[in-house]
């Protein structure tokens, strides 16, 4: 034992471990983009699809819901998966799938060619996103290092998320549609080169078999009731065609529970939501989705259907937009660690709200600035600004072994939330439009939406004051990946994943 080392200032990392470092840090953030990209880069692309391939009208809403239903279902999944199986050897199997499936996509003579690729790539993606964040986690030590990296991933993914419209245009407009897939293969080669040299492998967990009953069950029922939602835009909530897999859906989840609490090695240990922070942040991020997700859609409609813009204009005029939520998650770490992540998230939130409660008085008539440009930018910066913190609470609440598994949990929770969060606000705004295809009755349709969505929020922020934890993030004072000590009743992971009620190990293991 080594006298008061725990009082020692760190120590530099060489040269070539901050190379490593960093290198990690890029490989994940492009592996995130570009599965977050593909949830909305086809959306301008559907009409060419449409017409080269002779899609139908359900067919052509599969070429979204096949990706997103599969990158919903698979993600619990991927991220044990990368506990168990390696972190490296699950990124590039993720990554490695989706490179291949974007690349038939693009090649794709058949409609149904290119639903089975859009499939495939959502389950490589589903395998590559908890990676992403576990690799990050596991490369950065909790502190100020680990909350600007955790920042940029989350700043990088979000613009992944808002470039979509415009790097779908602009592809489109410039080739074809065919180069919204193929734009995958050089990125995802040239990053499976680099991870094959830079990354290391590592395990969290003990090398075990996969629960594979749990497995078989969450994954159903998470595509069984994503399917369900998805299916409320074209048959509503009350139809059996809705109502069956919603249902069915959830019993299978249920049946999950039951299995966990008695498994031996389960998929998702039980004990990991009962960790204040883990079960908090989730429900929070799924809350966050589920309001700020559909505002693409609806803006880039919006801007299409009512103002008259093209696709590529439509692209452009959300590019405020798209930079705001980059800068809200980069900033968010600085100012985290001056305010805790739970101020910094409950603000962000009601920041997002403002942004919504502005967009929601838009009309027939109006001014880019002021119906799009300015609450655009308020919409984004506070779904930025609350990212972060959350992710950070969500993956520091968690045991060294459980990582991958609760990088998995947060991305569920963002992309469910996403999924279920667009077709309520889709069923609202058709509700208020009812059939009229007038431009003051989508626009009342979609006010009514971002209205929704405000209150949403708001009552988010209120969830959130009352349950996420409290911790300081000032100096001194380390929680949910903020630098300093933890408080001294909380238990600190150590080396060998066992926990101390001091800060001793979990400083001792950050040198290491």
């Amino acid at each position: 034992m080594t006298p008061m080392a725990h009082d020692s200032p760190p120590a530099r990392l060489p040269a070539p471990s901050r190379t490593r470092t960093w290198a990690v840090v890029a490989a994940a953030c492009t592996g995130q983009f570009l599965v977050v990209l593909d949830v909305s880069v086809v959306n301008v692309a559907l009409p060419s699809m449409r017409t080269d391939l002779g899609l139908s009208g359900p067919g052509l809403q599969w070429v979204v819901n096949a990706y997103s239903i599969a990158f919903a279902g698979f993600m619990l999944l991927g991220g044990r998966a990368a506990d168990i199986y390696g972190r490296k050897r699950m990124f590039m199997t993720g990554l490695g799938l989706f490179t291949a499936a974007s690349l038939a996509g693009g090649f794709a003579q058949e409609g149904w060619q290119l639903l089975a690729a859009r499939a495939a790539q959502g389950l490589g993606a589903a395998v590559l996103s908890p990676a992403t964040l576990t690799l990050l986690t596991a490369a950065v030590p909790e502190g100020p290092a680990r909350t600007r990296a955790i920042g940029t991933w989350m700043a990088v993914g979000a613009g992944g998320g808002a470039a979509g419209g415009l790097v779908g245009g602009v592809l489109t407009d410039a080739l074809s549609w065919r180069w919204v897939l193929l734009i995958n293969v050089p990125i995802g080669a040239l990053v499976l080169a680099g991870a094959a040299v830079w990354l290391a492998e590592g395990r969290a967990g003990d090398r075990r078999r996969v629960d594979l009953l749990g497995a078989v069950l969450v994954t159903a029922g998470l595509a069984t009731t994503a399917y369900g939602i998805v299916q409320t835009e074209a048959a509503g909530w009350s139809d059996a065609g809705t109502l069956v897999p919603l249902l069915g859906g959830l019993a299978l989840l249920g049946v999950f529970v039951l299995v966990e609490a008695t498994a031996a090695a389960p998929l998702m240990p039980l004990r990991v939501l009962g960790v204040r922070a883990v079960s908090a942040a989730n429900v929070s991020m799924l809350l966050l989705g589920s309001a700020t997700f559909g505002m693409w859609y609806f803006m880039t409609v919006y801007a299409q259907n009512v103002l008259g813009y093209t696709p590529l204009q439509a692209g452009f005029a959300l590019v405020p937009s798209s930079a705001a939520v980059f800068v809200g998650a980069k900033a968010a770490p600085r100012i985290m660690a001056r305010t805790g992540a739970k101020p910094l998230a409950v603000a962000g939130v009601l920041v997002a709200a403002s942004g919504f409660g502005w967009q929601c008085t838009m009309g027939e008539h109006g001014s880019y600035l002021t119906a799009v440009c300015l609450p655009g930018m308020l919409m984004m910066a506070g779904s930025g600004l609350a990212s972060t913190p959350l992710a950070s609470l969500a993956t520091s609440g968690a045991a060294p072994g459980d990582a991958g598994l609760v990088s998995g949990l947060i991305n569920t929770s963002r992309t469910m939330g996403g999924a279920l969060g667009l077709a309520v606000l889709s069923t609202v705004a058709a509700a208020r439009t009812a059939g009229s295809g007038a431009a003051g009755e989508i626009t009342a349709g979609y006010a009514l939406a971002f209205r929704t969505s405000a209150v949403v929020l708001v009552a988010g922020a209120v969830m959130m004051l009352l349950w996420l934890p409290g911790h300081p993030g000032r100096r001194g004072a380390g929680a949910a990946g903020v630098p300093g000590r933890k408080p001294a009743d909380e238990p600190v992971a150590g080396t060998n994943g066992a926990t101390t009620t001091d800060g001793t190990a979990g400083k001792t293991a950050e040198r290491a």
